[in-house]
């Protein structure tokens, strides 16, 4: 396909991920040909996506028959079959990594959700997992949770790639990058290499707006005077936040202080746009594609909306417009009243629990084939 919209977006600079993993993708070469026909550069893991291709399927029955009679416990079994998943993919997309000397063709693999307020804890087990990988093209998916900002700097100061996820407000989207550099500058301070250490910072969107929508229509019936600025808000607050968390990224990696890091090795942390699949059905299948296109961003996305932005999407560089409108989003959420940190901490909040539940229920669903 000569027009393909998502290969023209590698040509602008952004890299799509795969937000999906299931073990059916490397028994063959099917993994092998999305790469080719979708033009991807990388892929993502997390318990919901896990949970759903263990329980959905019979692909993973014979190792997990295997290890229980082994003696495995379903905490060992779990990581066994994870660990192997993202391994696989790794492989997949090493030809790609090498290729591009580092930039892209990466997999990603969640540490414990019920560690997202463990500091040591999420510290601990993201190490098991980094040697456990034993691969250069993977990241270690850690939670920007307040815990969270001294494990990015303390992974990243050890030379252990970093995707920051469950990132939902732009004041911790601030600290996380800072928490970034300051890894950064404590591997320098070592004498250590930081040339191929790699960092994602994961805003999540659609899931700003499913929120935000409703509270928007009430307060257009309440503030009757910011009614007609008010109501041109649903369905953008989440597009704002990424355009201005786009500003701050700007600030900060294109600054004096990082372009002395920047001589000694030092890559910036990527912007990554999470959440992508449009859950209101009002709105356009690739609402979350289109208008935060950039290079040197990420867009991971769902099968779905790959398929959709294969068939209709319209790529063309648009991050950076509308700044002026992102900015009085904002501005207008605060004179009607909403407090964009603590929805956004409430958004964090909301999204751990979401994981760990997800991480429950995987665990339920090995176990229940285990007694079989």
């Amino acid at each position: 396909m000569t027009n393909n919209p998502l290969k023209k977006l590698t040509d602008l600079g952004q890299s799509i991920w795969l937000d999906y993993i299931k073990r059916d993708l490397f028994s063959n070469d099917t993994l092998k040909n999305m790469i080719e026909k979708y033009s991807l550069r990388g892929m993502t893991s997390n318990p919901s996506l896990f949970e759903k291709a263990i329980s959905d399927s019979a692909d993973y029955d014979n190792d997990i028959e295997k290890m229980q009679r082994e003696g495995k416990n379903v905490h060992e079994i779990y990581t066994a079959l994870t660990l192997k998943d993202v391994q696989d993919a790794a492989d997949v997309f090493r030809p790609l990594y090498d290729h591009t000397d580092g930039q892209d063709g990466y997999v990603s693999l969640e540490v414990n959700p019920h560690l997202a307020h463990d500091m040591q804890g999420t510290i601990a087990e993201a190490r098991i997992l980094w040697q456990a990988l034993d691969r250069p093209n993977v990241f270690i998916k850690v939670p920007a949770t307040r815990a969270g900002l001294s494990v990015i700097t303390q992974l990243i100061s050890e030379g252990i790639n970093v995707n920051v996820t469950l990132l939902f407000g732009l004041t911790r989207y601030r600290e996380v990058a800072e928490a970034y550099i300051a890894g950064i500058e404590a591997r320098i301070a070592q004498g250590k290499p930081v040339k191929n250490v790699m960092s994602v910072a994961s805003f999540f969107l659609s899931r700003i707006d499913v929120l935000l929508d409703p509270i928007l229509k009430n307060s257009v019936t309440s503030h009757a005077e910011m009614s007609k600025f008010a109501s041109k808000l649903p369905g953008e607050v989440a597009i704002a936040s990424a355009k201005l968390a786009a500003q701050i990224s700007d600030d900060i990696f294109k600054s004096d202080a990082f372009k002395k890091l920047a001589e000694k090795g030092a890559l910036i942390q990527r912007l990554l746009w999470a959440s992508t699949g449009t859950k209101n059905p009002e709105y356009s299948d690739v609402k979350y594609v289109e208008a935060l296109i950039a290079p040197h961003t990420v867009s991971t996305l769902p099968l779905e909306t790959i398929e959709a932005y294969y068939h209709h999407g319209k790529p063309f560089v648009r991050l950076n417009d509308d700044l002026d409108q992102a900015h009085f989003a904002f501005q207008t959420l605060s004179e009607v009243g909403i407090d964009m940190d603590m929805l956004t901490q409430q958004l964090e909040d909301e999204g751990v629990d979401k994981f760990i539940k997800s991480y429950d229920q995987l665990i339920m669903a090995i176990k229940n084939k285990m007694n079989k």
